[in-house]
């Protein structure tokens, strides 16, 4: 009875969350469960703050129906972004409005796991404090990384070895913080935000692009995200789109990253072009604003830009022809930049690799989330824990969630 007391809270706030506010009639509608089950469910959620009345909707010749939202206030989520550049820690409502954002000096590739772990656990604790003057309480931390997310000896682990992470327990941290702390992928926080609340939603067969210093997908197919055996589906930058073509930092040759990753880009824009002026970090995102000016008005800037949406098209192409999806959605703080601009090039360059039926069937669409979009999907591994248990979480574990639908 709990169990099935469980599964209908979850039913009820999933679909509450992600298409709400609705009333009753159309969660009976939408859940498949009875009227009275609808009452009883959404009764002790009203009950209990996790849900909340947002006004009245008029009905054609009847008595106005109530509407119901999950309550934004009932708890506050961190999401926390650990790039291979920049750390990101923002603190968001269940309404995934940005409540604070806490700076982390720590460059992950520069200092060790140890370390970064550190300052992320104080920039939780600034926010915590700040957040609790203001009455809120955290429900959560959700983190995102740039490596393989699984569990080694009973614990909840890392692989990371662009930021020199091997098996890095998360356990402690959790411990440390005495919160609940949710791990995974880059690529896959990005997917579930941009599936969730952006770009991706209403798909069920969509694959999300993390476009980065790295490249990374999120492949969803029947509205779940495909992981794999071990977790690690998804490392598209690591697929071959030139046989025995430049060297990878992944140690193969020929990866789609070696053309398209954000430093693979800088280095052939300063190798195309003499007028390339360096700047001193190549991490910083200014120089792909430079990059993109510069090929309104240099044809071998502009060369090099052409390069670019021409490989990166041909990957796409691959996305299309290996997963069939309805969408392709392009994120990361370099597709950000360049998509907008790329976009046509991309999609003309689809049309030709792609099969034509699959091609003239997808759609290439720019992510509808900014600078926080991976930091805003982290956060969202509470949220699906949340509404997964029926507004419950779980006793402050690690944890990775092994199931992550989709409406």
């Amino acid at each position: 009875m709990r169990d099935l007391r469980r599964v209908n809270r979850a039913a009820v706030l999933t679909r509450l969350f992600q298409e709400g506010p609705l009333n009753r009639a159309a969660l009976v509608r939408l859940t498949g469960l009875s009227s009275g089950s609808i009452t009883n469910v959404t009764a002790a959620l009203l009950d209990e703050g996790l849900v909340v009345e947002a006004g009245q909707e008029d009905s054609d010749g009847g008595r106005p129906s109530t509407l119901l939202e999950v309550n934004p206030d009932f708890g506050v989520l961190i999401g926390v972004e650990l790039g291979e550049t920049r750390i990101r820690v923002d603190a968001f409502d269940l309404g995934m409005g940005v409540l604070g954002t806490a700076d982390v000096s720590a460059h992950p590739q520069h200092h060790e796991a140890g370390q970064t772990l550190d300052q992320v656990v104080e920039a939780v604790d600034k926010l915590r404090r700040r957040l609790a003057r203001e009455g809120r309480e955290l429900l959560g931390v959700g983190m995102a990384v740039p490596g393989i997310v699984g569990y080694q000896d009973g614990q909840l682990r890392v692989h990371a070895p662009n930021i020199g992470w091997r098996d890095v327990a998360l356990d402690p941290i959790s411990k440390r913080l005495g919160l609940p702390l949710f791990a995974d992928n880059g690529a896959k926080a990005l997917g579930q935000a941009e599936m969730w609340l952006g770009a991706g939603r209403g798909t069920r067969h969509a694959v999300v692009v993390l476009w980065g210093t790295g490249v990374g997908a999120a492949i969803f197919t029947n509205g779940a995200v495909y992981r794999g055996a071990t977790s690690s589906a998804g490392e598209w930058g690591h697929t071959a789109i030139v046989a025995g073509g430049k060297p990878c930092r992944c140690g193969a040759s020929g990866c789609l990253e070696a053309y398209v990753g954000g430093r693979a880009i800088l280095a052939e824009w300063y190798r195309t072009d003499p007028a390339a002026t360096p700047l001193p970090d190549p991490d910083s995102e200014a120089w792909l604003d430079r990059f993109i000016e510069a090929s309104g008005s240099n044809v071998l800037s502009a060369a090099a830009l052409d390069s670019v949406a021409v490989s990166f098209g041909v990957g796409v192409a691959n996305l299309a022809n290996l997963f069939n999806p309805e969408k392709i959605v392009i994120g990361g703080w370099v597709g950000m930049k360049l998509a907008p601009v790329l976009l046509e090039k991309i999609r003309q360059t689809v049309e030709r690799q792609a099969l034509e039926y699959t091609a003239s069937r997808v759609s290439i669409e720019v992510g509808h989330f900014g600078a926080d979009a991976v930091a805003l999907g982290a956060s969202m591994l509470v949220v699906d824990e949340l509404l997964s248990n029926g507004g419950a979480l779980r006793p402050s574990t690690a944890t990775r969630r092994r199931r992550s639908g989709v409406g």
